[in-house]
């Protein structure tokens, strides 16, 4: 019995930060793009963005999340999964509402995709937030 190879491709894009150490932005995988765990950096110059202020550095990781699905050929309606990882537990609420804000901006009518939020410690100590993201693209 035959097996046909699942079409698999790397994700890049110089509008998210360059990935670090040894994987990649995003993988697309047939119909699901995996896009790996981003923080509040500049796409251009790499330098952690907004220190201190959660808000804002979980719209600039949004924006990096989005910017490799698009490269990826998805949009944020075509997530399923977000999962968030904070280093607070006192920055859930602003990290929701910055979130919020975003998905009702991404996500017009159907349903709003899922999304897990841990606490963690990040790689950064200027990280105050990380988020990936797992798409299906017809």
């Amino acid at each position: 019995m035959s097996q046909t190879a699942i079409p698999t491709s790397e994700i890049r894009t110089d509008r998210a930060p360059a990935p670090a150490w040894v994987f990649s932005q995003g993988v697309r995988k047939g119909p699901i793009l995996q896009v790996s765990g981003q923080g509040p950096q500049d796409p251009a110059t790499g330098a952690y963005l907004h220190e201190g202020d959660v808000r804002a550095q979980t719209r600039r990781t949004l924006e990096n999340v989005r910017a490799i699905l698009e490269a990826g050929g998805a949009q944020v309606s075509d997530v399923v999964m977000f999962r968030v990882y904070l280093t607070q537990r006192a920055d859930f609420a602003a990290m929701n509402e910055a979130y919020a804000q975003f998905i009702e901006e991404h996500v017009e009518g159907g349903p709003k995709p899922c999304r897990t939020t841990v606490f963690v410690e990040l790689p950064h100590e200027v990280m105050l937030v990380e988020i990936d993201a797992q798409a299906v693209v017809a």
